[in-house]
């Protein structure tokens, strides 16, 4: 009986032994396929990174080139804003130098026609004076003939 029993017994484990190395073979290739499945989702979001990360420096790299353009055209504006200032204040500098010298022109005029209206004064009270006096002579000899 032992041989009855170890024959359709042993039929029994080797058929479910068969089934768990299917079993057994199948998990082995799912995890297989799973692993291929992880690694190539890996490679993809490495190479999706490395895409994101070359864009990102190209972005940035433009960022800073135009902000440097736009810095060196707002140095150029107020460059030629202080040129264009400080030329505005030599022009304000030569006429107020100008007038400054007319001013000078103006007063030693003034000194001169002051001095000329000085002399015209002494020289019209000299006259008035003298015409004066000679009114005096002129009715003193008038009174004196009568």
């Amino acid at each position: 009986m032992s041989d009855e029993t170890t024959g359709p017994a042993a039929g029994g484990v080797e058929a479910r032994i068969g089934e768990a190395e299917r079993t057994l073979a199948a998990a082995a290739e799912a995890a297989a396929a799973a692993e291929k499945r992880a690694e190539a989702e890996i490679q993809a979001l490495e190479a999706d990174l490395e895409r994101r990360r070359t864009e990102s420096d190209r972005v940035r790299k433009e960022l800073e080139l135009r902000h440097e353009e736009e810095l060196a055209a707002e140095r150029q504006a107020k460059e030629r804003a202080i040129a264009a200032a400080e030329e505005r204040l030599e022009e304000i500098e030569a006429q107020t130098d100008a007038a400054e010298e007319r001013i000078a022109a103006a007063e030693r005029r003034a000194d001169e026609a002051e001095k000329a209206i000085a002399v015209e004064s002494a020289r019209a009270r000299e006259g008035a004076a003298g015409w004066l006096r000679e009114r005096i002579d002129q009715i003193r000899r008038e009174g004196g003939d009568k």
